[in-house]
């Protein structure tokens, strides 16, 4: 691999995309970056502030809900990093009506600007481990294994779980639908050769480089317990009850998923990145052992949930290898949370 190639970051401004282009500039390679809006100062400058960037870094400004600015960052790249995605619908779009709709049309952009571009070998897609859950297509309880082989059954089966946050419900589908629609250009004919990876990642916690911890970002989700906020504790809740328990992956493992996706000499299809898949009992438990300074928000175990296995060793088969437990991952959430005044 020549290190010097050249990458795209979309959503490059972002908590798991700022890691990675600073992983991926410290490995000498240049990247091509996308925000949504390049007069907010803050981002760019979060960017800019990175070490090489000014030899190796090109922002360019490109949104989901017009994609036609990522095929110029496209261009002339070996491999794409396609991570951002809408949080939340735009209700001024005429275009689309919602999230889902916005995702997966930027996504087929995105694929055809890589076709295009004749120069993109991979391109690797930031899934969710929303998009695998092993509920039965029934609702009626839980497989009894998680593997690549799970899919979020996007039926009226799990409309109870969407009824206190329909934007649960909106990035379920949007995440779901989206790595779908991009697997279908690594095995069709009409893929023109190039391989299609998504890593469905974890609830992802550790560090970050953003001077703040956004209100809902992964990374409160992940102290909820003992924050005592209610409406992130939800989120963390709503994640128990669609996968059955909580896959945990620390950042700095992403990102090294990420580039461990690029530089094997191929790879193709879906990959679960998590290293650990824990209950929110045992995610109490963790923080009343080793933070005991904290009222740590108790748990009531469901039976249905505890025999459920994490069996997917994809990644690691092919010789990834992750650096933190869930221990480590929650004291970095802690570690972090303090340094941003969150505890």
């Amino acid at each position: 691999m020549e290190k010097r190639c050249k990458v795209c970051v979309t959503g490059g401004s972002g908590y798991i995309g700022s890691w990675l282009v600073k992983k991926l500039l410290a490995k000498g390679y240049t990247v091509h970056a996308t925000l949504r809006d390049l007069k907010i100062e803050s981002e760019v400058d979060l960017l800019k502030s990175l070490p090489q960037s000014e030899e190796q870094l090109v922002l360019f400004e490109a949104d989901i809900y017009n994609p036609i600015g990522f095929e110029p960052a496209i261009q002339g790249c070996e491999f794409v990093f396609h991570l951002a995605t809408p949080l939340i619908h735009q209700p001024n779009s005429q275009q689309y009506k919602d999230t889902s709709e916005a995702s997966v049309a930027a996504a087929k952009s995105i694929a055809m600007f890589c076709l295009k571009a004749g120069t993109v070998r991979r391109l690797i897609y930031t899934a969710s481990v929303c998009s695998a859950s092993p509920l039965k297509d029934d609702g009626s309880g839980f497989k009894d294994v998680m593997d690549e082989t799970c899919w979020t059954p996007l039926n009226d089966s799990l409309e109870y779980l969407f009824l206190q946050e329909p934007v649960y419900k909106d990035y379920t589908y949007s995440k779901t639908m989206t790595e779908k629609h991009l697997l279908s250009y690594g095995t069709d004919e009409n893929g023109g050769g190039l391989e299609v990876v998504t890593l469905a990642c974890g609830l992802v916690g550790g560090d970050t480089l953003h001077s703040s911890i956004p209100g809902f970002g992964s990374g409160l989700v992940c102290i909820a317990q003992i924050i005592q906020n209610e409406r992130v504790y939800k989120s963390l809740k709503f994640l128990e009850n669609l996968m059955g328990k909580i896959p945990l992956a620390h950042v700095d493992d992403v990102c090294e998923a990420h580039i461990f996706c690029m530089e094997n000499t191929s790879m193709n299809g879906r990959f679960l990145c998590a290293s650990s898949y824990v209950s929110l009992q045992e995610m109490a438990n963790l923080y009343a052992l080793h933070h005991p300074e904290f009222n740590v928000k108790q748990e009531n175990e469901d039976g249905l949930k505890k025999d459920i296995k994490w069996v997917s060793t994809k990644l690691c088969d092919k010789g990834f290898v992750y650096r933190y437990n869930a221990k480590m991952i929650l004291d970095d959430c802690i570690k972090c949370a303090r340094r941003m005044g969150a505890l």
